[in-house]
């Protein structure tokens, strides 16, 4: 247990490139944060760069980038974080082989769809990823020539359309709340950010 009385547990963001998951986990990260919580946020971006760096864009690839990133999160939610993934994780195998590895250690695993529509993402595009990926520069890009595999029963599904990251945010911290994994923000707090 933390010292919060409370156990690790990983938070796994799923979703198109553009959908608003890292964007969203740094704002639930700061509330977390608000309460004392510990947290670590493990960005997919940012694990490709380094632990990734061997993997490519392939099926088989992308299994082992899911696998990976799981057994990172495993490892820091048995530490006591709150571990917030976000990795796009395009293949139901991948991500309910990781659920069933948290489930045998005892570790919690709250799989979060956001649910943001592929048009909605495109045309955020921060990356130029989709621009990319229509002209043929990229293969295999999740979405446009690879599949996404949207979760079929996960414990929250975030639409992102319209909203604030931070109402988002407040949305997931009432279900971890729910879940006994934090506090419930106060009332009127929102409106103090």
């Amino acid at each position: 247990m933390s010292v919060e009385g409370r156990p690790g547990a990983t938070v796994w963001f799923t979703g198109l490139s553009g959908s608003g998951k890292s964007t969203v986990a740094r704002s639930l990260q700061a509330c977390l944060g608000r309460q004392g919580r510990r947290t670590y946020v493990l960005d997919g971006d940012d694990l490709r760069e380094g632990l990734n760096s061997d993997l490519g864009f392939s099926a088989e690839d992308r299994a082992e980038n899911v696998r990976r990133v799981g057994e990172v999160a495993l490892l820091l939610s048995r530490a006591e974080h709150l571990t917030l993934v976000t990795v796009i994780s395009p293949y139901a195998a991948g991500r309910e082989q990781v659920r069933r590895r948290h489930e045998r250690s005892g570790v919690e695993f709250v799989e979060v769809h956001v649910a943001t529509p592929l048009e909605v993402c495109e045309a955020r595009d921060p990356k130029g990823l989709y621009r990319r990926a229509r002209a043929g520069e990229i293969e295999r890009f999740t979405g446009i020539s690879d599949p996404y595999e949207p979760p079929v029963a996960p414990e929250v599904v975030l639409g992102t359309t319209g909203r604030t990251p931070e109402d988002c945010a407040a949305e997931l911290l009432a279900h971890l709340a729910a879940r006994r994994l934090a506090d419930p923000e106060p009332a009127g707090s929102a409106s103090r950010r």
